[in-house]
């Protein structure tokens, strides 16, 4: 299950929803982003993020079916908010549930991880008097090589 989308997301829906994927399910994993007042600069007031319609759920979708090939996986929900966003809105969900809490921390990981070097988001930080687009990380590049 993939959402790209404007709207905030309700945190224990989204656990409700993977709880009740059946009577295997022994663990759930999940990881919820948030903006935060700092990033490449200090002082940031908001977000901006882009994405690539159509394309931007095919990658999704593709981090889900590697994340099943990898690890025991009953299902996987990935939300991510598009548009503007104000300090301590929700960015993103992902939420994994599995029979056992090892795949299920590393799936939720993984996918996490792999979301920001390979899903087309562009992000625009905005301070009071300007607005810049944040360049990838290598710190980010690492960790999902690290998954290679």
């Amino acid at each position: 299950m993939i959402s790209v989308q404007t709207d905030d997301f309700d945190v224990g829906a989204e656990y409700e929803a993977l709880r009740s994927s059946g009577s295997g399910t022994g663990a759930i994993a999940t990881f919820s982003g948030l903006v935060r007042d700092s990033g490449d600069v200090s002082g940031v007031t908001g977000l901006f993020l882009e994405h690539y319609p159509g394309m931007t759920e095919q990658v999704i979708q593709g981090l889900i079916d590697e994340a099943c090939q990898r690890w025991d996986i009953r299902q996987a929900r990935v939300i991510h908010r598009v548009g503007r966003l104000a300090l301590s809105d929700q960015i993103v969900f992902v939420g994994i549930c599995s029979a056992h809490r090892a795949d299920a921390f590393s799936a939720c990981e993984f996918i996490m991880d792999a979301l920001k070097t390979s899903a087309p988001f562009w992000k625009k930080e905005i301070t009071g008097d300007s607005e810049h687009w944040v360049e990838q990380k290598a710190s980010d590049v690492v960790r999902t090589q690290a998954w290679e």
